[in-house]
């Protein structure tokens, strides 16, 4: 864990008071460990670091909201609750870590798939027509055409009113043009 020297030494004394199974949770997230998950694996972990987290996020307010009334403001009532603030703040760099490793897994994921539709996209345009097939069977395929976007003015009656409108424009314009 890469920290500043001032709070490094606060690290250390909270990752020391941390229990062994949070320990251990921490120690999954170091990069060494990170590097030989999965994708599945990843979205556990930060399932089960996030949980962490919103643990310690929540003693630290609750217990913050309590000791505001019994010391009379917020500012007061601050160094009260350290141990839950820096215990969440360890799990908040844990997550950050697992959130990076999520990102980069998806995005390897995402490439991968990709090419795998590139290259079936390309093995199916080389084939060319099947060999042996009779001539009625086969249809040639349209290529894909965008469909067009309908200008609606939210009522059925009114657009209708307006296609038939242009319909009409047209076939005055085409009488003329051949008339």
């Amino acid at each position: 864990m890469t920290t500043s020297r001032a709070s490094g030494r606060t690290n250390r004394a909270v990752l020391n008071s941390l229990t062994e199974a949070e320990w251990l949770l921490v120690q999954e997230t170091e990069p060494a460990a990170l590097a030989s998950l999965g994708e599945d694996d990843l979205l556990l972990l930060h399932d089960r670091v996030r949980r962490a987290r919103k643990k310690y996020l929540g003693q630290y307010r609750r217990g913050a909201s309590s000791a505001v009334a019994e010391r009379g403001g917020r500012g007061a009532s601050f160094r009260t609750n350290q141990r839950a603030r820096d215990k969440a703040e360890v799990f908040e760099t844990a997550l950050a870590r697992v959130s990076r490793e999520v990102g980069r897994a998806a995005n390897r994921t995402a490439a991968e798939l990709r090419q795998e539709r590139l290259a079936a996209a390309r093995a199916e345009k080389g084939a060319g027509p099947a060999v042996g097939g009779s001539a009625a069977a086969s249809t040639p395929e349209r290529a894909s055409t965008r469909r067009r976007t309908t200008k609606t003015t939210g009522g059925i009656k009114k657009d209708a009113h307006t296609r038939a409108a242009g319909t009409r424009r047209q076939a005055a314009r085409d009488t003329r043009r051949s008339g």
